[in-house]
């Protein structure tokens, strides 16, 4: 792995981070250190929403319902270390039951920074999810090292919120009717203290949250690979009224793999570290 952008305008002291080599977790850790949000209207305070998703080359998110044949031994690497800084995992239903996930695992190289930070040892799985149609008796739900949330509306059916907590659970509220707000969703975890939060999908959620206009960094992993058929773009909402525009904040690459990050500018300060 090589580091393409930016490069120091210093010669470093320790590893070239330009030569390819394998990347130590702490240097990995160190480049994808959540930043200080800027103050801003409508933000809760300290919240920092991160993407984190895989492209083919044309632009599918996935091949045959799933994005593990696009990633790489690099990209799982990249993976692992934005869950181990992220205070929570928001992911959306349908990726819960396509992706089969599971609980976080606890990670012995990030234990020391969480630890710091006064974070358990491991991020919590946060499921948006409107109707909660979700199988409360999955892993996921039953054995994680720490609860399991569920965000939904105020209206979700009562039967199965019931259900949720009956499996141990967490239901948090982010809409006043059945649907979720994506906004709310933020504001709702950040309420709870987990502000460094980290979207893994699917698509419709992560466009969802890119048109409520909450969505504050992309880190992108551009695959070497042409998937063809009708696999969906990795956002796929309403069209904006403008283009939303970010900055690129670096670029790292790995066997023809590029991994990306981007941070969205505001209207009320560039938001570049």
């Amino acid at each position: 792995m090589r580091r393409l952008f930016p490069l120091p305008a210093d010669p470093p002291t320790g590893p070239s981070p330009w030569e390819d080599r394998e990347w130590a977790l702490d240097e990995l850790a160190d480049l994808y250190a959540y930043p200080e949000p800027p103050a801003g209207p409508g933000r809760p305070a300290g919240a920092w929403l991160r993407a984190n998703m895989v492209s083919s080359l044309d632009g599918a998110a996935h091949h045959d319902g799933r994005s593990q044949p696009l990633s790489s031994a690099a990209d799982m690497r990249i993976f692992g270390v934005l869950r181990g800084l992220a205070d929570a995992v928001v992911v959306g239903a349908e990726t819960v039951r396509r992706e089969g996930y599971r609980p976080a695992r606890a990670r012995e190289a990030f234990a020391a920074r969480r630890a710091a930070l006064g974070r358990p040892p491991v991020p919590a799985i946060a499921v948006v999810s409107a109707s909660l149609d979700l199988d409360f008796s999955l892993p996921l739900f039953t054995e994680p090292l720490v609860p399991t949330l569920v965000v939904t509306g105020a209206q979700a059916p009562a039967e199965r919120v019931a259900a949720a907590r009956a499996a141990g659970a967490e239901v948090v509220l982010a809409g006043e009717g059945r649907r979720v707000e994506p906004a709310r969703v933020v504001a709702a975890l950040a309420e709870r203290g987990l502000t460094r939060l980290l979207s893994e999908g699917g698509p419709k959620l992560l466009g969802q949250f890119a048109a409520a206009g909450v969505l504050d960094e992309l880190c992108l992993s551009l695959a070497p690979m042409v998937a063809a058929g009708d696999a969906e773009r990795i956002v796929n909402g309403p069209t904006l009224m403008e283009p939303e525009r970010f900055a690129l904040s670096s670029v790292l690459e790995d066997a023809g793999f590029l991994f990306t990050s981007y941070r969205r500018k505001r209207q009320y300060g560039d938001n570049q570290p």
